[in-house]
């Protein structure tokens, strides 16, 4: 290795070791993908590694254009699960380990790639409405589950501070000191779970209120009231703890259904590879339409055979 191409390899590792904690500092979700197996040929090595954000942005290098599209799709798909992956990318034929993704190699050169890919995601934002015991102790709760809490009195509970915040769930715990206040901003704002700490009687009151004062069903909808498993509690611990048992059961059923990315509409007809017009590099016009592909080498097949390629896309014998 050239003493240039060894500066340009420490260069983008001390870049990636700085971007990780400032996209965590900036609560920005991301994913590490590292090189785990190689087989030649490739332009890559085992323990080359780059960062993928949310919006497909890619630091660093885990392989040519051909692997990129592939990597990139994973990771934002581990991003939105929040789940890690291994990914094998090849068409050697070979049978994958269980919990292994297989993908085919749209590269010309048919080298074998596989990455574990681990996202980075921010934990859930959780605000708690009130100064009341019961919200000091759902705060102090909900820290020890892994979450990140905003505190916000009664005083503060407005509409628009919520939308700044854009928290996952709005836990309210007023009891009796500005209910009505509290539960009007949370179900006006975007939050997609509203949970409030009330008696059955109070809940109902409340949603009928909430009902008049022309909060449409689908808002409703997303209020969890009272909130929590009934514990016949006392103390404002107790209370606290069944609100936030909520909480944690409401994050965990969203992981589990939060769907994958949608696939890119437009499939490459070389190699299969699913490619988004927006960010595509290679772009023929061809019968009156874009054709457009991961990598040169499926642009240049296209380019000797189109309407070959055309008729298998089509699901035309060859």
């Amino acid at each position: 290795m050239s003493t240039m191409s060894t500066m340009s390899t420490f260069a983008d590792e001390f870049a990636m070791l700085t971007l990780a904690p400032q996209l965590i500092a900036e609560q920005r979700p991301f994913a590490l993908a590292t090189v785990i197996r190689v087989s030649a040929p490739s332009s890559t090595a085992v323990g080359a590694q780059a960062i993928i954000e949310a919006d497909g942005t890619l630091h660093g290098w885990v392989g040519g254009g051909c692997a990129k599209a592939v990597v990139v799709q994973a990771a934002q798909q581990a991003i939105v699960r929040g789940l890690p992956r291994r990914v094998r990318i090849s068409n050697d034929g070979a049978l994958s380990e269980a919990d292994v993704e297989q993908h085919a190699m749209p590269c010309a050169s048919n080298g074998t790639l596989e990455l574990f890919i681990q996202p980075v995601v921010p934990a859930p934002l959780l605000v708690v409405l009130g100064a009341t015991p019961a919200a000091a102790e759902a705060r102090v709760l909900g820290q020890r589950m892994g979450l990140r809490v905003s505190a916000l009195a009664d005083s503060q509970s407005d509409l628009a501070t919520l939308e700044l915040l854009q928290p996952a769930f709005v836990l309210i715990v007023t009891q009796g000191e500005g209910d009505e206040a509290a539960l009007d901003a949370a179900l006006r704002s975007s939050c997609p779970a509203v949970l409030l700490i009330a008696s059955p009687r109070k809940a109902v009151q409340l949603r009928e209120s909430m009902q008049m004062q022309g909060i449409p069903a689908a808002r409703l909808a997303v209020l969890q009231a009272p909130a929590g498993p009934y514990l016949h509690a006392r103390t404002p611990a107790e209370v606290a703890l069944g609100a936030i048992a909520a909480v944690v059961a409401l994050r965990r059923t969203t992981e589990t259904v939060t769907p994958v990315l949608v696939t890119p509409a437009y499939i490459n007809p070389v190699c299969g590879m699913a490619v988004d017009p927006a960010t595509a590099k290679h772009v023929i016009a061809f019968g009156g339409m874009s054709h457009y592909f991961c990598c040169d080498g499926c642009k240049v097949r296209f380019e000797e055979a189109p309407d070959k390629y055309l008729a298998i896309a089509r699901g035309v014998p060859a």
